[in-house]
């Protein structure tokens, strides 16, 4: 399916720095990208009610990381899923006496719209579940290939007992620590089913499921029905990505079962014939990240709770969305954080202290700053901003900026930096700020933070 348009991302003098990521597996700061070419796989949305700013959160981040990614010189490839046909979909449909597809393709019109107003870059392939149920029917033939399957009542299940590095990302040896009682706790909060009687192994995951009466369904291998969710991402990941890729990303309540069952049917269904033979020597995500969860009115937003606040409706009324943006990124994207009108306004704020910080030293700026495309050849040796005025030097502003975001994504670092900037030119003498050093300014917050000025 398409995605939506990209944004113009000015091109800064210098290089970034490379980036390192917390791995959710094992706690440790790890090189997100190994070589030139840098890929990442997120989990999109399931489109019954989008985008809220739990979404937008999510979103943002993995767009930090593919800014900081091309800033340093990466070519990158993003595939994100929109998992279009699935039991919450077809649940909301059926409440509102909605067609579910309709529901679908409306919800994610809406997301494409919001992810443009936010200035997200688009993911090279974002592909539905329905348009990929051919790439996911070949992965789960080669499941059935390796003896990884089984047939329970017409449904048929990944026996997690068929890849020996099951509970790699989240189990007892990793740096989540989750016992068998806290996995098996969390499949049953998490779509999984670990109590239906005849499973081999309550852990086990639907491949595909059976069609049910009044239920879509597409001929398959294994008979008419539909896929199951950790199958979907596993075979989209892999079919765009290749077997080994960088980064796996999506939000904290993936980790388990998601994430985990989505690399165990990757390393079955794509295992090298010898230990160590594939791509990088391994199988799947090399790295995983995770946002954390946004909460509103004291509760973590959730479609169940119903207390979500959407960035559509935001817009709607009026919102910048680049204050939005800002409000997003004074919270280090693994932290858990609650929305509020306090949180707004303070991103309000600081997108009218940055405007008018580079507002009146830069005439010669173009007037829409989306268009910009800026070369930046003239900036390395642009004079830096008077240092009688107090006012930090705007290539060290921008270094900052490239650490802050180096390191694990640190956002709120690298808004102070452009904080003490602009409040350093708001209380310079007018005219003491020349144009060029006001510009690069405007550009690293684009570039990096995504943030048009």
């Amino acid at each position: 399916m398409d995605a939506w348009r990209a944004a113009d991302v000015p091109v800064l003098p210098g290089r970034g720095v490379e980036l390192r990521l917390r791995n959710t597996a094992t706690g440790k700061l790890t090189a997100a990208a190994t070589g030139h070419k840098a890929s990442l796989y997120a989990c999109g949305i399931t489109p019954y009610d989008a985008t809220h700013i739990g979404h937008a959160a999510t979103f943002t981040a993995w767009d930090l990381l593919v800014r900081a990614w091309l800033d340093a010189g990466h070519e990158v490839t993003y595939a994100q899923n929109v998992t279009d046909i699935d039991d919450p979909l077809l649940e909301r449909a059926e409440r509102d006496g909605d067609d579910w597809w309709e529901l679908a393709v409306r919800e994610t019109e809406r997301y494409r719209r919001d992810m443009e107003a936010l200035r997200v870059l688009p993911p090279t392939y974002l592909v539905g579940a329905v348009e990929a149920l051919p790439v996911i029917n070949r992965f789960a033939e080669r499941l059935a290939a390796r003896g990884a399957l089984y047939d329970l009542d017409g449904d048929v299940y990944f026996a997690r007992g068929a890849d020996p590095a099951f509970g790699s990302l989240a189990g007892p040896e990793t740096a989540c620590g989750l016992s068998l009682a806290q996995l098996t706790m969390l499949s049953a909060e998490r779509g999984g089913d670990p109590d239906r009687p005849g499973k081999k192994d309550p852990l086990d995951a639907v491949v595909w499921r059976a069609e049910r009466p009044g239920e879509p369904a597409w001929d398959s291998h294994f008979g008419r029905g539909r896929p199951g969710w950790h199958v979907e991402c596993a075979a989209i990941a892999t079919e765009y990505l290749g077997a080994a890729f960088d980064v796996q990303a999506g939000g904290s309540d993936l980790v388990f079962p998601h994430h985990e069952l989505s690399a165990s049917h990757a390393r079955v269904a794509c295992a090298p014939p010898t230990p160590g033979a594939g791509a990088e020597g391994h199988v799947f995500a090399r790295l995983y990240a995770h946002s954390g969860m946004v909460a509103y009115q004291g509760a973590k937003m959730s479609k169940s709770l119903g207390n979500l606040v959407f960035v559509s409706r935001l817009r709607e009324s009026g919102v910048d969305p680049m204050a939005i943006r800002l409000a997003i990124a004074a919270h280090h994207y693994r932290a858990d954080w609650e929305w509020t009108d306090g949180v707004l306004a303070e991103a309000e704020s600081r997108l009218s202290r940055w405007r008018a910080a580079t507002a009146p030293a830069s005439p010669a700026a173009p007037a829409s700053p989306a268009s910009v495309v800026s070369p930046a050849s003239h900036l390395a040796a642009a004079p830096v901003a008077a240092t009688s005025a107090g006012v930090p030097a705007a290539e060290a502003v921008l270094q900052t900026v490239r650490e802050r975001l180096a390191g694990d994504l640190d956002a709120p670092g690298a808004l102070a930096a452009i904080d003490a900037w602009a409040d350093a030119v708001l209380s310079a003498p007018p005219g003491s700020v020349q144009p060029d050093p006001v510009r690069l300014i405007r550009d690293t917050a684009d570039a990096l933070l995504g943030v048009a000025l």
